[in-house]
């Protein structure tokens, strides 16, 4: 979907650039109101004419570099057929090394990790966002402190509650609000610099440098609380097949970041006249009379901020489940024409659960941006260390080049990680502790599917000699089409076996199925389907997916179509083998980890739902599996 839309038409490009400002840039495009203030929080900074500027340049130059440079210049050029995010890079990266395995493992685990860690990041946003917004409240009636945890937690139910319904119908006013969301940042940033031009100064990275070398430990320190200015970095890059390139750097060069750097300018020259006005320098930018007004609008920006990553949460779990990572879920497609609009029930009401549980146990945005950092810092450190694979290895660029262009950005990344550990006791063991458990569930996942598919193989009849020995005296055969599915195409399923042995029965036409999916975003029906013929009316058929196509198998057998195989809908039975994994000691995984595999495997979404089979024509035959 990305790349391919390149030759658009002016209107075509700038309504993506708007629909981008309200899906991309929903998270650092609210980052304000809780960026400054936290670094000068609870005197961890004091407000000094020197110390206002250098924070200020430190904001603008991590924007310039990690945003600006990094993710807008360097990282959206690694599309994966048009699609980015972590599992994009992740599949991108691992197909880069393929002739290195002990490599690819390596990288395919601190992928996984970082996939891992997205979700501690999707808890904390929407947390952190909304709580901000709400916050407003105590700025325009000190009295309405009691309420603001209550509010937040209402609007997060209502937000989780509509996911359900898809967001085709409001999508389209996430980009008129969040333009003026930007709009308003300007109006409020700018009478402060008109007043006082001179901390325009602070665009002088010699401003930065003094203040790092001034107060070294400070400024260290500080760091943990300045990436705040960079939230939604990663979402940039995540949200690239869903625009495309161009429209997100139109829409960062031409209106987010002038909006950012005019606010966050302005709210240092607030704090230059008053640095009382530090315990929330965004609110009290406006005039008393827009207190109020300007909470809504925080509130709504931070809603649609929140949305995006809900949203970008339920595209990587697809993508997860496609590659393999994650057990099969129910995936609801809440759109007719927009195959992106999905919605996973499981993983909403999840993130639903956990965010509720970080604004109940944290209770104020200071406190959650103590949570916050690691899980973003730590994710945008894997995005460097594997765009470095992929420029070397894929791209085939020299090494001081590849050192040189990774190299720079890696030494920022691990500044701010290692900064934001500061905060590991203090809350940023939250996102952690949820990343360790995704990865927890990811790792058991592949391994146990690995036993249960070696211990499957070494059951397993060779299809074609099997065939062959059952046509030597064939039995009964019925009317009609028979489509056994199976993970390996060349042995005999389960669900044929079990047939033959208490039905004594073949159809007269036997199509064995098998599904691959790739670590390639799409694959057209022109590469869908692949077909061998094995004799006897029996075909061998490879069906091939990308991590963001939809696995509709009858979909994909119509292709089949003038080939001499009849696939009436009423007279073809899909057989299904569901295998009941049964945990043993032995050779596998840890007693715990099997236990938990097998509960995995009993409760992620039937076969047949995820394939889309017709629920009335199916055959399922049950059988253990010890690993």
């Amino acid at each position: 979907m990305g790349s391919h839309n390149a030759n658009r038409s002016p209107a075509a490009l700038a309504a993506l650039t708007l629909a981008a400002l309200g899906i991309v840039y929903g998270d650092i495009g609210t980052s304000p109101l809780y960026a400054l203030k936290e670094v000068f929080a609870e005197g961890r900074v004091a407000v000094t004419h020197d110390n206002v500027l250098g924070v200020l340049s430190l904001i603008f130059w991590t924007m310039t570099v990690v945003v600006s440079l990094k993710y807008v210049l360097l990282i959206l050029r690694a599309d994966n057929n048009g699609e980015g995010g972590l599992i994009a890079m992740l599949a991108l990266a691992t197909t880069a090394v393929k002739e290195r395995p002990a490599l690819r493992q390596t990288l395919l685990l601190v992928g996984m990790f970082g996939t891992a860690i997205f979700y501690g990041d999707g808890v904390i946003t929407p947390a952190i966002s909304v709580l901000s917004a709400v916050e407003g409240l105590e700025v325009a009636a000190p009295a309405l402190h009691g309420v603001v945890v209550p509010v937040t937690l209402l609007l997060i139910t209502v937000l989780f509650a509509v996911q359900r319904f898809g967001t085709g119908g409001i999508g389209r006013f996430f980009g008129p609000v969040m333009l003026i969301w930007f709009i308003a940042l300007v109006a409020l940033g700018l009478p402060g610099i008109i007043e006082n031009p001179h901390v325009l100064l602070a665009m002088n990275p010699m401003y930065a440098v003094g203040f790092i070398t001034a107060h070294p430990m400070v400024a260290f320190i500080a760091l943990g609380a300045v990436v705040l200015c960079i939230t939604g970095g990663e979402a940039l890059y995540a949200d690239l097949g869903h625009f495309g390139k161009q429209p997100i750097r139109i829409a960062w060069y031409s209106f987010v970041m002038p909006a950012l750097v005019v606010n966050y300018f302005g709210q240092g020259a607030l704090l230059l006249r008053e640095p009382e006005a530090a315990a929330n320098p965004f609110y009290l930018l406006a005039p008393k009379w827009a207190a109020l007004p300007l909470v809504g609008l925080a509130t709504c920006a931070t809603i649609i901020a929140s949305q995006a990553l809900i949203t970008a949460a339920f595209s990587v779990t697809r993508q997860a489940i496609q590659m393999g990572l994650l057990p099969r879920m129910y995936i609801k497609h809440t759109s007719v024409r927009d195959t992106g609009q999905i919605y996973v029930p499981f993983i909403n009401w999840c993130l639903y659960v956990l965010i509720v549980l970080a604004v109940g146990l944290f209770g104020s945005s200071s406190k959650l941006a103590h949570a916050y950092g690691i899980a973003v810092t730590l994710d945008m450190t894997i995005t460097t260390v594997m765009t470095f694979y992929v420029i070397r290895y894929g791209w085939k660029y020299s090494l001081p080049l590849c050192l040189l262009a990774t190299g720079f950005f890696f030494l920022i990344d691990i500044t701010f990680f290692l900064s934001n550990l500061l905060k590991f006791f203090s809350g940023g063991w939250f996102p952690i502790v949820i990343g360790l458990g995704m990865f927890t569930l990811m790792t058991t996942w592949m391994r146990g599917r690995q036993l249960v598919a070696e211990r499957l193989r070494d059951d397993a009849i060779d299809l074609k000699s099997f065939l062959e020995s059952v046509f030597i005296s064939p039995p009964t055969r019925v009317p009609g089409t028979a489509v056994f599915l199976s993970a390996d195409p060349t042995i005999v399923p389960n669900a044929l076996m079990h047939n033959l042995k208490h039905n004594k029965v073949l159809h007269e036409y036997n199509l064995f199925v098998s599904v691959q999916n790739h670590e390639v975003p799409w694959i057209g029906f022109g590469r869908r389907l692949e077909m061998t013929p094995l004799g006897h009316d029996c075909w061998s058929v490879l069906l091939h997916f990308g991590f963001k196509n939809d696995p509709d198998v009858p979909e994909a057998l119509k292709l089949l179509a003038g080939r001499g195989v009849p696939l009436d809908e009423m007279d073809t039975s899909y057989f299904l083998s569901r295998d009941i994994v049964v945990p043993s000691i032995g050779q596998g995984m840890a007693m715990w980890r099997e236990k938990l595999f097998a509960n995995m495997h009993r409760n992620a979404a039937a076969a047949a739902d995820f394939l889309h089979l017709p629920a009335n024509r199916i055959v399922e035959l049950g059988s253990k599996v010890e690993i």
